[in-house]
């Protein structure tokens, strides 16, 4: 999962590097490791020959960054960011514990990514949208830095819909998963955030349609868990 900046509540920043260290943790627990599962189908859905290069938006601790980098050959690079630098610290020690030379990592805002238009052949983020103060401008500066033909791949947690699995669903995530962080990450607070910021989450097909608004074409939706995580894919459209 990761993280991108608000500039309207810092304590979103503070609170991410304060669970940086437990994080990577957390998320196996809390997703019953299906996470590294969802990230494979968002690095497939952008990495095709292998050569290109891609921008992880929110990388958190790099778990993201360094699935595509295992996909990609020696043309292709990962350029990974986020603003939290605690987040960053923790990925750059996975990057040189892995060698993985076709990753990088800088701290940066992704409301404001600091590259030239048209660069990058696909865009991830994985579980940030949530984190985000200004969707719209998250994905218009997505648009932006990707060149003509390239595509976004963008995974995320929506509340389910409605049913049996819903209900167990709430119970455990909005319940439970809070005082799962609370005794691993000694943190209660930023679980019960991370959890609320999916209630009150828009639902994927808003999503979808902000992504057209934004420019994108032929945007596809797939659901995972009964829809409670959600993998957005959608194209830039070539240059005529």
């Amino acid at each position: 999962m990761g993280s991108v900046d608000n500039p309207s509540n810092d304590n979103v920043r503070r609170m991410f590097d304060r669970i940086a260290g437990r994080y990577d943790l957390l998320n196996r627990v809390i997703s019953f490791r299906l996470d590294a599962w969802w990230r494979k189908k968002a690095v497939s859905a952008v990495v095709k020959s292998g050569h290109e290069k891609i921008l992880d938006l929110g990388t958190g601790t790099g778990d993201l960054t360094f699935a595509a980098g295992k996909s990609l050959h020696v043309q292709g690079k990962v350029v990974a960011l986020d603003f939290s630098f605690k987040m960053i610290q923790l990925a750059r020690v996975k990057q040189h514990n892995r060698k993985s030379s076709r990753t990088e990592f800088l701290q940066a805002n992704a409301l404001m990514p600091p590259f030239r238009d048209h660069v990058f052949d696909g865009v991830m983020t994985g579980f940030v949208l949530r984190n985000v103060s200004d969707l719209r401008l998250f994905f218009v500066q997505a648009f932006r830095v990707l060149k003509p033909g390239g595509r976004m791949a963008s995974l995320d947690m929506f509340p389910p819909s409605k049913g049996l699995f819903a209900t167990l669903y709430a119970f455990y995530f909005y319940r439970f998963m809070p005082l799962i962080g609370g005794f691993l990450a000694r943190d209660r607070h930023a679980y019960q955030y991370l959890s609320d910021s999916v209630r009150q989450f828009v639902p994927p097909e808003k999503v979808s349609e902000l992504l057209e608004q934004c420019g994108f074409e032929q945007v596809t939706l797939q659901r995972f868990l009964f829809g409670a995580v959600c993998l957005h894919v959608a194209n830039k459209p070539n240059q005529k």
